[in-house]
């Protein structure tokens, strides 16, 4: 565990921030990852069997049952903490949501999941384990042998041949900005496909995609090549033209080297 958590758990127990069935208590998101500065949340999830019943700052809508996950939000020496409420019943369900026979019905283009949700799921590969560590294996396990990599991947894919479409059609009617922004958009699709499919998650928080590129140097792209892409070095505003097809055709050309698996 990371020597700046140390002291996080007994600090959320002596807040009575832990319930008594707590399964486990893991830390998530840029700080668990390596990637925080110092302005960045501690993020926690927090698991227990029963739902929790104290105070909360707000209540986050799932698809699940209950449809709730509370959140409580906490300043600690001047850093902000976001605890999530999360019952073990509930992460279940997540993991019912993307089983290979699910998968395999035909509907993995569609959104099998809310934000809340695939972020939860996700963030289970690069958690800090505070407690619990037993629960939190398990669940990692379960969702490394779901179809989990599988639906993100496609569903990346889909949006990004949805931008390609896009960029195309607007080409042919010379509408040039909007074709330069739908590029854009498909590149970061494609990109995002490409490392999910490699089992590097994030495509919600597109804020820290080249740090999961550098952090997974797909054999496909070089990080120099995507970066090219990805600040427009290349651009000519006199002929966007023909940033937007080169672009177009890298996605093109990337989409048929993603392995859904």
């Amino acid at each position: 565990m990371s020597t700046s958590l140390t002291g996080c758990l007994e600090e959320m127990e002596r807040r009575g921030l832990i319930p008594d069935d707590c399964l486990a208590v893991c830390c998530v998101g840029s700080v668990a990852r390596g990637w925080a500065n110092e302005g960045s949340d501690y993020d926690f999830n927090v698991i227990s069997r029963t739902a929790w019943t104290g105070e909360s700052a707000r209540t986050i809508p799932v698809p699940l049952d209950p449809g709730v996950v509370p959140a409580v939000v906490l300043y600690v020496n001047g850093r902000r903490w976001e605890i999530k409420y999360w019952l073990d019943s509930q992460v279940r369900q997540m993991i019912d949501k993307v089983t290979w026979e699910q998968f395999e019905e035909g509907n993995s283009t569609a959104k099998a999941l809310v934000d809340a949700e695939e972020l939860f799921l996700e963030r289970l590969s690069t958690c800090l384990t505070l407690s619990g560590s037993a629960w939190v294996e398990e669940c990692k396990r379960l969702v490394d042998e779901s179809a989990f990599r599988a639906f993100v991947t496609t569903r990346s894919l889909a949006e990004a041949d949805s931008s390609i479409e896009d960029a195309v059609g607007q080409l042919a009617a010379g509408d040039l900005d909007s074709a330069v922004l739908s590029a854009r958009k498909a590149l970061g699709h494609t990109v995002d496909a490409l490392l999910e499919s490699q089992g590097n998650f994030g495509s919600r928080t597109p804020k820290w995609r080249a740090r999961r590129f550098r952090e997974t140097r797909p054999k496909e792209l070089s990080f120099e090549d995507y970066w090219a892409l990805e600040t427009m070095r290349s651009f000519d505003p006199e002929d966007p033209r023909r940033w937007v097809d080169a672009v177009v055709q890298c996605c093109k050309d990337l989409s048929m080297e993603v392995e859904i698996r």
